[in-house]
């Protein structure tokens, strides 16, 4: 998302979020800002036909996930109160863009595909944000925080998961993993309310569910 110096309606922001989410789950989404951690890296050995799969269907895990985090900033910042929080989510949102471009770019060199949900997952995620948004900016940035920190607990589980010979997509993984501990720190920082446990629970199992699905489909 890009900020500019003029106040938007509301309808302007609907229609400007609706364009965003048809690039983003159509895969028309903007250019990366960063260059791609895997790009300078050569594989050191070759993968097998088997390894190569399991890292695809990983690669898809996380890119479904960046397409979430796009639609809940996007979410977030529609429904957000101050415009002060509106920059800070439009902020992570450009590093998440970057993100979901770099997974992309790994699965095609992986000879594999994103997800075929991905419109049903940026639906969802998009009405969550949203409602995040309208619950307050501390609750909101808190359920920053709290999804930043799940998605660097599942980054650091799919560290582990992923073939060992596939250090492009490790590279990836491990950038996009100190990008979401500072997005949760920022968010913290920013005045970020502490989610219940019951809530906390509830989005590990959304996220075990979706984690699941797109694994395969």
């Amino acid at each position: 998302m890009t900020t500019l110096n003029r106040q938007y309606s509301f309808i302007d922001q609907v229609i400007m979020n609706f364009n965003i989410a048809l690039q983003t789950a159509a895969g028309a989404h903007a250019a990366s800002t960063r260059v791609s951690p895997a790009l300078q890296i050569t594989e050191s050995a070759a993968l097998s036909s088997a390894e190569r799969q399991h890292a695809v269907n990983l690669m898809r895990i996380n890119h479904v996930g960046e397409v979430c985090a796009q639609a809940l900033y996007q979410g977030q910042a529609l429904t957000a109160k101050s415009s002060a929080i509106k920059a800070e989510l439009e902020n992570a949102a450009q590093e998440e863009q970057d993100h979901l471009v770099w997974c992309e770019q790994r699965i095609t060199e992986l000879g594999g595909r994103v997800s075929y949900l991905n419109p049903f997952w940026y639906t969802a995620s998009l009405f969550i944000g949203a409602v995040a948004g309208l619950a307050g900016d501390a609750i909101s940035l808190g359920f920053l925080a709290e999804t930043e920190h799940q998605v660097e607990q599942h980054l650091t589980e799919h560290l582990q998961k992923l073939p060992i010979h596939d250090v492009k997509s490790r590279a990836i993984l491990e950038q996009m993993r100190l990008d979401e501990i500072k997005h949760a720190q920022t968010a913290e920082n920013a005045g970020g309310q502490a989610l219940p446990t019951v809530v906390k629970t509830l989005m590990r199992c959304l996220s075990k569910v979706m984690t699941t699905a797109t694994y395969w489909i």
